[in-house]
């Protein structure tokens, strides 16, 4: 990991109707760091991650957020030059998106667009290069035996890591990943973290992951940074996340947010 800040957010915000989803939240994220981002339900998690990619806009004002040095979004407007920053960073939803009806190997390689015809892709035509890496994102994630089965035959941690292997083939710098493990099981959970973790530290990746699962967070990320309605209420370490400031965040019942024990 180096202090070279490859995401950078200056007083985001974002209103729902009369509900205040993200309330001025600054935040820089340096390359190669792995964030969890928590909070309880509501929070801004998801609202904050969908704004760093641009699929959300956030409210006019005195807002921005840049990826790469370039622009993504700033005073209620997405740039223009959004989508060089895209192409670098690969989102995994919660739900998978992946297209049911095509097979696993067909949905992976659809992680090349950004950088080939779309005809060629919407006809299958993959060049040597979009296949060749397809079955090797697929094997780093470990499903490569599964490359010709149509995805809505897999189970949900299947298509969870195709869907990393996917932004693999996209070459992304930066996976923004959100609740990526809150429909799979705790064994397929912990192997999809797992991969998560190996990519950030084997391949350098930035890694800012949305979780429910607290002691996923202290688990495997660095860096935690909480919302709470919408503003920041902490950012640092793992470990500076004891009982009496996890109180502070989800309140008394905060042992629920845990699924193999929280600390005492």
């Amino acid at each position: 990991m180096t202090s070279d800040p490859v995401l950078s957010i200056r007083a985001a915000s974002k209103t729902f109707g009369s509900r205040r989803a993200l309330d001025a939240v600054s935040l820089d994220v340096n390359r190669g760091e792995m964030i969890a981002l928590i909070g309880p339900s509501g929070s801004g998690k998801s609202t904050l991650l969908r704004s760093i990619d641009g699929l959300q806009t956030i409210d006019e004002g005195d807002g921005l957020i840049s990826a790469f040095g370039g622009p993504v979004q700033a005073r209620g407007k997405v740039s223009n030059e959004v989508r060089k920053a895209r192409i670098r960073i690969g989102f995994v939803a919660q739900q998978f998106n992946l297209v049911g009806r095509l097979s696993l190997f067909s949905n992976v390689a659809l992680g090349s667009l950004g950088r080939i015809p779309l005809m060629r892709g919407l006809l299958g035509w993959w060049p040597k290069e979009t296949r060749e890496a397809a079955m090797a994102a697929l094997a780093r994630v470990g499903v490569a035996d599964y490359a010709a089965q149509r995805a809505n035959t897999l189970s949900g941690g299947q298509q969870q890591r195709g869907a990393i292997a996917r932004a693999l083939v996209q070459k992304a710098k930066i996976i923004l990943a959100d609740e990526p493990v809150a429909s799979l099981d705790p064994v397929s959970a912990r192997k999809v973290m797992e991969i998560l973790r190996d990519l950030n530290q084997t391949d350098g990746l930035t890694v800012v992951v949305t979780l429910h699962q607290v002691d996923y967070a202290l688990r495997y990320c660095d860096r935690v940074v909480a919302l709470k309605a919408g503003k920041k209420v902490y950012d640092g370490p793992a470990s500076g996340l004891n009982r009496e400031k996890l109180i502070d965040i989800y309140g008394p019942e905060f042992e629920d947010v845990f699924w193999e024990g929280a600390p005492q």
